[in-house]
């Protein structure tokens, strides 16, 4: 899988990968990454059936995992801070779990937890689409049946991992956003009330909770 990305920053600088929600596009970064560009070689990909990488004959979390290792691999990254919105949250503890050694830190930003969430796949809409509309019932599955052995598995991921809540505006079940960063043995939350899009809605508090934890992601 070819993945079209987008780049800022010095490829000498330590690496952050920034991972789109469904729907979305690594468009959703530009105002994100160059507040980090001086300090850090950032990479946005279109996620497999997104924006201007290509729509493919399956999806799940499993190869959106996949599909990052490869581009850490394709662009010689040994390891990476993870950046996650949404969906992308998700890939990026997914992708922890497999591979803990690749993952220098993570930020999880409104990523659903994995708890059973009972949401309903909506109709088509009408207009012309940014992605596959292929990719919206397999992924809907796996947050809707997480299986059962999620509980040992975030309890496994020790990367230095900051959860950003979005608040009572936010359509995710915040409770389970909070107990997920309580299994995570590294794991710290912070809330900002902007809803879902927190890096799009309140973005100089999102960048300012990334830049804190980041300058001590051990604390």
């Amino acid at each position: 899988m070819e993945l079209f990305t987008r780049t800022w920053g010095s490829p000498s600088s330590p690496a952050m990968v920034l991972l789109h929600g469904v729907t979305g596009t690594g468009d959703t970064w530009a105002e994100f990454a160059p507040r980090f560009a001086d300090r850090w070689r950032l990479i946005a990909p279109d996620q497999r059936g997104h924006g201007r990488s290509p729509r493919a004959d399956a999806y799940s979390f499993d190869l959106f995992a996949d599909d990052l290792h490869g581009l850490l691999d394709a662009y010689d990254i040994e390891r990476a801070v993870l950046v996650g919105h949404s969906m992308g949250g998700v890939v990026a503890y997914r992708y922890a779990e497999r591979h803990p050694e690749r993952v220098a830190a993570m930020v999880l930003e409104e990523a659903p937890p994995p708890v059973p969430l009972g949401r309903e796949l909506s109709p088509r809409p009408a207009q012309e689409l940014d992605y596959d509309w292929a990719l919206r019932a397999p992924i809907l599955a796996e947050l809707n049946d997480p299986g059962p052995g999620w509980p040992a598995r975030l309890a496994a991921i020790a990367v230095p991992t900051l959860v950003i809540a979005g608040g009572a505006a936010s359509h995710l079940p915040q409770a389970d956003i909070a107990a997920m960063a309580g299994r995570m043995p590294a794991a710290r939350l912070v809330t900002v009330d902007a809803g879902h899009l927190v890096h799009e809605t309140r973005p100089d508090e999102f960048a300012a909770a990334v830049e804190e934890f980041l300058a001590h992601p051990n604390r």
